[in-house]
């Protein structure tokens, strides 16, 4: 039997590939004839000759608006693509786009992807990145645009984009590097994104369409991920459409386009190209995601300049919290869990010269927390990279923040000067030791993880926590008689040491170390000492923070250093625990001292008290018998 006779060989985009930064397609390659470029089941389509043509639209939002369901259905078969003569390759389903997303915990995490992108703009000239919220005319529902007039992208760099793993950031300075933040941030803020970009490279300048829609793949029901694409020559002052297949495709690109996305019309499509200017990409996000009370994750309402997560604003609700607490909420280490403007006004360690995140309308004013520190210290570190027996100097800056004592601490550490973990806590859960102490460092000889919200859990990662610990100990010991606490007393510092030495002795497993901070404790707080009972934990786990914020570790590396490590702490807390309780001891000691003394006293009292009473009882008797003498003398 002959083969088949087959059409040329058409040009998609498909997802098997892609970065944050850049943007472009995967892979280039040939696809079934009734599969046209752009995804879409027809084998042709109308050139849309008219800029004003509406296509009909089955433009209509997924049954699950809430992210962590959306991921919710069922894969159907998957059909061989591989033509005649051809080897089957790899495809990515759909729902691979909500999957990959779900690294990102927290929606102000994803946000900070795309902000990063804008940033590393700033050496193509960018001076700002605008952040705000328009409305999708198809359902007048809230959208997030984010639009940057960096250098732009051209149809190579926008297909790059569009792909998975492909990135081209090879700087000291740039953020993104593994080519997938683009994708987990968009489809972790909303359901679809479209992105306009103009580019002028090699004397060349171009304008791009591209479209990632989660809903019109599952609509359509694609088991491969479709990305519509369209560009345009604009170096004559007209656009001239790209061909990179035939026109039937680059229609059915813009068909697509037009029936899936926010525009109903082309001329609506290129009105989004005004505001751009002659470089600079604009995205923008619609069919954000719902939480599970069925509202809108981010809240654009409480905060004209503002845009806050709903669930962390409502977790914050100060209408029944003490004065302490509220101090506490009010401080920047606990609005960044939900205001994205406290959020980007620490994103960046540097501030910027020539550039400004525009957030609502009105710039983020960009804040350094070292600027408000008392009794600050550099303390100089100075890690061995793995492998090698080079050594690099980090600088880290410690103080006390200028409400302490204060429940507020952590490090905030950056990497290539955007913040990874904010307030990271690095003592004891439940220790009262390091309160209102605040480091800041730029630990850019770790790697952090894929959602930039925390770092791989590598050798130098641990070696670095267990160094901070030791620099917050000693700090504290050397400082906090400066903010009005005492300092630990000869007898129990003695104590203590007597007590890590007999368990270290005990568990002969533990290699022997120095203790760090016997030379000063707070003043007992008595109300702490039950806390600290239920907060025993490992000091490596901490609470979710804003990440939280400050997240949780997603993975973990058990090896002697560690559990050494980690039961070191543990007799730590237990050695402190003892203190509180001999403090305790003493004060109730010196309590029934005064009792006894009182007790003594009131005896005393009650003792001369009877001695007054019989005193006046015979006075009494006395003056009787003289009264009855005068009656009867």
């Amino acid at each position: 039997m002959s083969p088949k006779q087959e059409k040329p060989p058409i040009e998609v985009v498909e997802l098997d590939s892609s970065d944050d930064e850049d943007a472009g397609v995967s892979v280039v390659g040939k696809r079934k004839p009734d599969m046209p470029h752009g995804g879409t089941s027809l084998s042709k389509s109308p050139v849309i000759e008219s800029p004003n043509a509406i296509v009909p639209s089955n433009y209509r939002p997924l049954e699950s608006r809430s992210f962590w369901k959306a991921g919710n259905f069922e894969v159907g078969r998957i059909k061989s693509t591989a033509m005649h003569g051809e080897l089957e390759h790899a495809r990515v389903h759909p729902k691979f786009l909500h999957s990959n997303a779900t690294s990102h915990k927290w929606a102000f995490g994803a946000i900070a992807e795309l902000l990063d992108n804008a940033v590393d703009e700033i050496s193509s000239g960018a001076t700002c990145v605008k952040v705000d919220r328009i409305y999708n005319p198809r359902d007048n529902s809230p959208a997030l645009l984010f639009q940057d007039d960096g250098g732009g992208m051209d149809p190579e760099r926008l297909r790059k984009c569009m792909s998975l793993g492909y990135s081209s950031k090879t700087s000291n300075s740039t953020i993104g590097q593994y080519g997938n933040g683009f994708k987990t941030s968009t489809m972790r803020l909303g359901a679809d994104v479209i992105v306009f970009s103009r580019s002028s490279q090699s004397g060349r300048a171009t304008q791009s369409i591209g479209l990632l829609s989660y809903t019109f793949l599952r609509r359509t029901g694609q088991d491969d991920v479709i990305v519509p694409m369209i560009d345009f020559d604009i170096s004559d002052h007209w656009a001239e459409p790209i061909l990179c297949g035939s026109q039937d495709d680059w229609s059915t690109n813009l068909k697509t386009i037009l029936e899936w996305s926010p525009f109903a019309t082309k001329m609506d499509l290129m009105q989004q190209f005004e505001d751009i200017k002659s470089h600079g990409t604009k995205i923008i996000v619609y069919n954000l995601w719902l939480n599970d009370e069925g509202i809108y994750e981010l809240n654009f309402d409480d905060d004209d300049e503002d845009i806050m997560l709903r669930d962390e604003a409502n977790c914050g609700n100060t209408s029944k919290t003490n004065k302490r607490a509220l101090e506490q909420q009010s401080h920047i280490s606990y609005r960044l869990r939900y205001s994205l403007r406290a959020y980007t006004s620490i994103l960046y360690l540097k501030k910027f010269t020539n550039f400004s995140i525009i957030l609502r309308g009105k710039p983020v004013e960009q804040f350094n927390i070292l600027e408000e520190l008392k009794h600050s210290k550099v303390i100089t570190y100075r890690p061995q990279l793995a492998g090698t027996s080079k050594e690099i100097l980090v600088e880290t800056t410690l103080g006390f923040v200028k409400d302490a004592p204060s429940p507020v601490c952590g490090f905030n550490i950056y990497h290539k000067n955007r913040l990874i973990r904010p307030f990271w806590k690095v003592t004891a859960d439940g220790s009262s030791k390091g309160n209102g102490v605040v480091g800041v460092l730029e630990a850019n000889f770790i790697e952090p993880a894929h959602d930039k919200q925390d770092f791989e859990r590598s050798s130098l990662f641990f070696k670095l926590e267990t160094r901070l610990k030791q620099m917050v100990m000693d700090y504290w010991k050397g400082h906090c008689h400066l903010i009005g606490l005492k300092p630990l007393e000869p007898h129990l510092q003695n104590l203590l040491r007597e007590q890590v030495d007999n368990a270290q002795i005990q568990s002969p497993t533990i290699d022997r170390q120095p203790v760090t901070g016997l030379a000063a404790h707070p003043r007992p707080d008595f109300r702490s000492v039950q806390s600290e009972k239920v907060g025993r934990t490992n000091s490596n786990r901490e609470l979710p923070a804003v990440q939280p914020i400050t997240g949780n570790a997603t993975g973990s590396v058990k090896n002697d250093t560690q559990i050494a490590s980690s039961s070191c702490m543990s007799i730590d807390q237990i050695c402190e625990e003892n203190i509180q309780l001999f403090r305790r001891c003493e004060s109730y000691i010196q309590r029934e001292t005064e009792l006894k003394r009182t007790i003594e006293e009131l005896e005393k009292e009650l003792e001369d008290t009877k001695k007054k009473s019989a005193d006046l009882s015979s006075r009494l008797e006395s003056q009787k018998k003289l009264k009855l003498l005068k009656q009867f003398g």
